[in-house]
C-alpha cells in the first residue's frame, strides 16, 4: 500500500554549517513557541486540528549527531507544513517497543522534490501526540 506523499510549498533550509542551519530552525521555532502559552504546539490538519506537541522531537534530536542533526533540521520547515496542511493518510503500527503507544508517518516532498517523513507518536492512554522525527528518505 504506498502513501501518498503531501507536496510542501516551503524549501529546505539552506545552509551547510550546522550553527547556522540550528540558529535557522530555533527561529522558526521561537516563532511558534510565542504563540503558545504553555507547551510548544502545532495544530494538525489530518488529526481535525489536535495539538502536535513539538518538544520531544528537540530531545530526541540531541541523542543524534551534529551531522545527523544539520541533515534533520533543514526539513523542519517542510514538517512544520506538513504537520499543519496535510489530509493525507499516513502510514499507522502500533509501536513495538510500547504497546501504549501509535506511531504515524507522513510522507512528504520538499519544493525541490526531495522525499521526507515525518514521524508522530500518539499516547493511547490520554490521545496527545507528540513530534518524534524528521528525516530525509535514504542516506
Amino acid at each position: 500500500m504506498a502513501t501518498k506523499a503531501y507536496r510542501t510549498k516551503s524549501k529546505r533550509l539552506a545552509g551547510s554549517n550546522y550553527g547556522e542551519v540550528h540558529r535557522k530552525a530555533f527561529h522558526l521555532y521561537t516563532q511558534i513557541k510565542k504563540r503558545s502559552k504553555r507547551r510548544v504546539y502545532l495544530r494538525s490538519a489530518y488529526f481535525h486540528k489536535d495539538k502536535i506537541f513539538l518538544s520531544l522531537f528537540w530531545h530526541h534530536l540531541n541523542d543524534k549527531h551534529h551531522k545527523e542533526r544539520l541533515r534533520r533540521f533543514k526539513y523542519f520547515p517542510c514538517a512544520i507544513e506538513l504537520i499543519r496542511e496535510s489530509r493525507f493518510d499516513p502510514t499507522t503500527v502500533e509501536s513495538v517497543d510500547k504497546k501504549g503507544e501509535i506511531l504515524h508517518r507522513f510522507a512528504g516532498i520538499t519544493s525541490e522534490n526531495e522525499l521526507f517523513y515525518v514521524q508522530i507518536k500518539e499516547n493511547k492512554r490520554n490521545g496527545q501526540k507528540y513530534l518524534m522525527s524528521i528525516f530525509p528518505q535514504g542516506k
